[in-house]
């Protein structure tokens, strides 16, 4: 999995700053970056300045406000938290293409949060979770995956629709996954798979391989 474009909106959440080269990478090779504003700080600490900065501003100082104001989106909207509202910010402008990187650590319930959001996402935009382990990526029908002999790949489907898989170690032959457990701990057998669904489904890969 390598970065090969740069055309795409990277997204900075306010969970743990990455350290790994992959997702770094995505926001070196970004063309467009938002920061969430509770973010803002971090980022500037790894000398990223966003293009825009969004949120409600309740996680931001007042300097930082008064220095970056020409750069930052207020929206109030509290039925929404901030990460969706930079993809709103990205469906507004349309920016199809995302990336979304240091949404995960810090709190597992904001974890499991921000990688639930990205199958309501889906809908309007081409959309990736990426942490310092792996990729998040949603689908809704059958997809074919750039893998790895070895790549570890974990399936969590919502909807309770069969899951068929193809080219992955543990084969899945119209298998329900009624509990976030049964999809897991997989392994890609080549340099791609597949995953037929009709329902709601994340996919993960890591970074790491396995024998």
């Amino acid at each position: 999995m390598q970065n090969t474009s740069s055309d795409y909106t990277v997204i900075i959440a306010n969970g743990e700053y990455p350290t790994h080269n992959y997702p770094l990478d995505c926001i070196k090779y970004a063309s467009y970056i938002i920061c969430l504003d509770g973010a803002l700080e971090t980022a500037l600490a790894n000398s990223i300045i966003p293009d825009r900065v969004v949120g409600d501003c309740d996680s931001i100082s007042n300097t930082l406000k008064l220095q970056y104001a020409h750069i930052i989106e207020l929206i109030t909207d509290q039925n929404t938290n901030d990460l969706t509202k930079a993809v709103n910010y990205c469906i507004k402008n349309e920016f199809k293409k995302i990336k979304i990187v240091a949404a995960t650590g810090k709190r597992e319930d904001h974890t499991l949060g921000n990688i639930s959001l990205m199958l309501e996402y889906m809908e309007n935009v081409d959309v990736e979770m990426i942490t310092d382990y792996g990729i998040f990526t949603p689908i809704a029908s059958t997809k074919v995956f750039e893998s790895a002999v070895g790549q570890q790949v974990s399936i969590f489907n919502i909807d309770n629709s069969p899951v068929t898989s193809h080219n992955l170690k543990y084969p899945l032959n119209n298998l329900v996954l009624d509990n976030l457990w049964k999809g897991t701990l997989n392994k890609s057998n080549g340099s791609s798979f597949t995953i037929e669904t009709r329902g709601r489904t994340i996919v993960y890969r890591t970074f790491e391989r396995k024998k």
